[in-house]
């Protein structure tokens, strides 16, 4: 993976392991899409969860998998603003149920008996679900940060 510029003070892997949103951004017939995901970064790749139904994004990656993902951690009380954006190929695998396991528990908790019930049976999850395979070939990493006016 190329770094085309970093002025991040986080690792990039300590920025991944955030629970953030990214927004993968695919081709269609119509022109770009973005959609906001959850995501793990593991072996080098974003692992992205993917509906099997209603949703259209894998099938765009199917089609062409050149991708683009961005990922913003902000906060307007401190002023944090931090980018990552990648560029790289994406396609389509079967749901892992040790990995989507270790996603959910990224942004739902550790305790399963807390999440919501669409995701306590990872195997139903694993029939619903699949995931967009990312890997980057370039990444920006870039600090925008200001001085935060907000108080609480």
């Amino acid at each position: 993976m190329e770094v085309v510029e970093d002025t991040l003070d986080a690792e990039l892997e300590d920025f991944l392991a955030r629970p953030l949103f990214c927004h993968l951004g695919t081709e269609s017939s119509d022109g770009p899409r973005v959609s906001p995901l959850w995501f793990l970064w593991e072996d080098g790749a974003l692992w992205i969860i993917a509906t099997r139904s209603n949703k259209t994004f894998p099938e765009r990656i199917e089609a062409d998998p050149r991708t683009a993902v961005s990922i913003v951690d902000f906060d307007p009380e401190t002023g944090r603003v931090e980018h990552v954006g990648l560029r790289g190929r994406a396609s389509v695998e079967p749901f892992d149920g040790d990995r989507g396991e270790r996603l959910l528990t990224q942004y739902l908790g550790p305790d399963e008996s807390a999440w919501d019930e669409m995701f306590r049976d990872l195997d139903e999850v694993a029939e619903r679900y699949a995931f967009v395979r990312f890997v980057p070939e370039t990444v920006v990493e870039r600090d925008q940060s200001y001085a935060g006016s907000l108080s609480g």
